[in-house]
C-alpha cells in the first residue's frame, strides 16, 4: 500500500477524534485520504476513505443509536479499526485488507431499519468518494470502476455538487487554433 504512513497518521487522528465525538472532522479526515487516493488510485486507501467517511454518516444521526443492535456494531467497528491501525503499523496489508472487510461485513448481521440504512450509508459514501476522485481529474469511468459504483450514480452525484462543471482541460477556441495551425504549417 501507498502512502502507509499518511494513512496511518488519519486512521489515529479518527480514533482520538472519536474520543471527542467531533464527527464533522471524521469526514474531513476521509477527505484528505481520497486526496492521495486520487494519486495513487490504491484501493485499499479508497476502502478505508469510504469506511471512515461511512462512520461520520452514521455518527451525525442520532436515531439509529437508539436501535438495539447500535451497540454491538458501533463497538464491533471500532475494534476493528483499532486492529487495522495496529495491522497497518506492523506493514502487515494483508491483515489490514482482511480488517477492513471485516467492517463491511458487519453490516451483514444487522437486522432491519439499521441494517437498511448503514448499507445506503456505505453506498451513498462510494459515490460520494468516487465524486472527490472524479474532482482530482481521474476519469468517471476508471473512477467508478474503482469504488464499485455505477457511471450513472456518479454522473448523476456529480452533476448535482457540480463536479461535471469543473473545467480541467481549457482549450484554445475554435478559430485561434486554426489561425495557430495555419501559422505552424503555413
Amino acid at each position: 500500500m501507498e502512502e502507509r504512513e499518511h494513512v496511518l497518521t488519519i486512521l489515529k487522528n479518527v480514533e482520538s477524534t472519536l474520543k471527542r465525538k467531533n464527527y464533522t472532522k471524521i469526514k474531513s479526515l476521509s477527505n484528505q485520504i481520497i486526496h492521495n487516493a486520487s494519486i495513487h488510485q490504491d484501493p485499499d486507501i479508497i476502502s478505508t476513505a469510504v469506511i471512515i467517511y461511512s462512520l461520520s454518516k452514521l455518527l451525525e444521526q442520532e436515531v439509529y443509536k437508539e436501535n438495539r443492535s447500535w451497540d454491538n456494531f458501533y463497538n464491533q467497528y471500532i475494534q476493528h479499526l483499532k486492529k487495522a491501525v495496529q495491522l497497518l503499523k506492523k506493514d502487515d496489508i494483508a491483515e489490514f485488507r482482511q480488517e477492513i472487510d471485516l467492517i463491511r461485513k458487519l453490516i451483514q448481521g444487522l437486522s432491519g431499519k439499521l441494517k437498511d440504512y448503514i448499507k445506503d450509508v456505505f453506498r451513498k459514501a462510494r459515490i460520494n468518494k468516487a465524486s472527490k476522485i472524479y474532482e482530482h481529474g481521474i476519469s468517471m469511468e476508471k473512477t467508478a470502476r474503482i469504488l464499485g459504483v455505477s457511471l450513472w450514480e456518479l454522473a448523476e452525484y456529480s452533476g448535482k455538487t457540480k463536479v461535471a462543471d469543473i473545467n480541467l482541460a481549457v482549450t484554445m477556441p475554435l478559430g485561434k487554433r486554426i489561425k495557430l495551425a495555419e501559422e505552424i504549417f503555413g
